[in-house]
């Protein structure tokens, strides 16, 4: 427990004060400047964001070293970044959407230089995704992705189709390319869910799946019917874990254990589905049954074969951040005690405020975990009618 602390305490101290700082700065920017122009407002929210964002990917691709593997071919590989998309994924892993914005950072200058090309996508400020209400509630980090435009749900039909058209019609004035990343299944997966999963295909007659949940399809129909004049894409990923290594979670990252993710990622234009809600609903769970066999391969075979791998790299510029940030609170903690001097009131003050670094640590570890699963029980027909809503 003591090491745990020693080494969670410091990256919570930096993530939090940095993260407060960057909240105080996307209030200021969403009072002065959103209400002149919304586009300036994303722009420098963007880069504002991605200072506190890249801390969290330094933590996967430096103080872990997690490897990502991409799949696809070179011609969607040069595309990534310069066009919105819609994206679709299985829901894996704990930190599936972090994957997501590893992808998504920037190279800096020197990476380019030294890769003779573009390794990472470069749009990780304009990450956008439906998610469940409680993460704008998250201090810190959740704020920040609500000021970066999060479409937050209430995961009720009735209340979330007028969140939807309402975040929708804000990305209607997006200029910058964007991804905008559904995960529906609508939840993680477990093994619980996937024999509920099975029972409830079985019951209506649809293929039985053995590595995805069933999808759950009204957000992703609402998302192509109202997007498909400004989204050209749909960028179809399937996630997977290597059966011989560590499935990767927040607190295993923040203990420096590392581990490797392999993500498929196929180019879909999105003029090339139908015009129908049904039609658009049956193309995703088709989608799925697809990549419920590409999971099986991958358990094979250990890879996504029939796609080249590309090399990511590791770009500098979520290492350069930390140290920044590292060396602006540590000369700013040493001015703040030459200025204030010592007092017992000063010691409590701090002793409370690093226990608050460790609740907020936990909150977020909590917040990220997969409810724990180990599939003994079949769950009865009528709580699967509850649980599951009909695709």
């Amino acid at each position: 427990m003591a090491i745990a602390a020693a080494i969670i305490l410091p990256i919570g101290l930096i993530f939090l004060l940095s993260g407060l700082i960057i909240n105080f700065i996307q209030v200021v920017l969403f009072i002065l400047v959103r209400p002149f122009s919304k586009n300036i407002f994303r722009r420098i929210n963007k880069e504002v964001a991605e200072l506190l964002w890249l801390e969290i990917v330094w933590l996967f691709d430096w103080w872990a070293n997690v490897k990502v593997e991409l799949y696809t071919d070179q011609e969607t590989y040069e595309i990534l970044g310069k066009e919105p998309a819609l994206i679709i994924s299985n829901h894996r892993s704990d930190i599936d959407w972090l994957v997501g914005w590893v992808l998504a950072q920037k190279d800096l200058p020197f990476d380019i230089f030294l890769y003779g090309s573009k390794q990472r996508v470069g749009c990780l400020g304009y990450t956008i995704a439906l998610a469940k209400k409680s993460l704008s509630y998250l201090p810190v980090l959740g704020w920040s992705m609500w000021f970066s435009s999060l479409i937050s749900l209430e995961r009720s039909w009735n209340k979330d189709e007028n969140i939807l058209k309402s975040g929708f019609r804000e990305l209607n004035g997006f200029h910058q390319p964007f991804w905008l990343a559904v995960f529906v299944e609508g939840t993680r997966f477990t093994h619980t869910k996937l024999l509920a999963a099975q029972e409830y295909a079985v019951s209506v007659g649809k293929p039985i799946p053995r590595n995805v949940l069933i999808p759950r399809t009204k957000g992703f129909v609402a998302s192509v019917s109202h997007l498909r004049s400004i989204i050209p894409a749909i960028y179809d990923i399937t996630l997977a874990i290597p059966k011989d290594k560590p499935r990767p979670t927040l607190l295993r990252m923040l203990r420096g254990c590392s581990s490797v993710v392999h993500v498929r990622l196929e180019r879909r234009l999105i003029q090339e589905l139908p015009e129908d809600e049904s039609g658009i609903a049956q193309w995703c769970r088709d989608v799925f049954v697809v990549k419920d066999a590409l999971l099986d391969r991958h358990l094979a075979t250990g890879t996504f074969g029939d796609q080249e791998c590309q090399d990511i790299g590791r770009p500098k510029k979520s290492l350069m951040v930390v140290i920044c940030w590292s060396c602006f609170l540590f000369l700013s903690a040493i001015k703040f005690f030459e200025w204030c001097p010592f007092s017992w009131g000063g010691v409590v003050f701090c002793a409370v405020f690093l226990v608050l670094v460790l609740v907020l640590m936990q909150i977020l570890i909590v917040f990220s975990k997969s409810e724990k699963s180990t599939a003994p029980k079949v769950p009865p027909p009528t709580t699967l009618k509850e649980n599951l809503l009909p695709a």
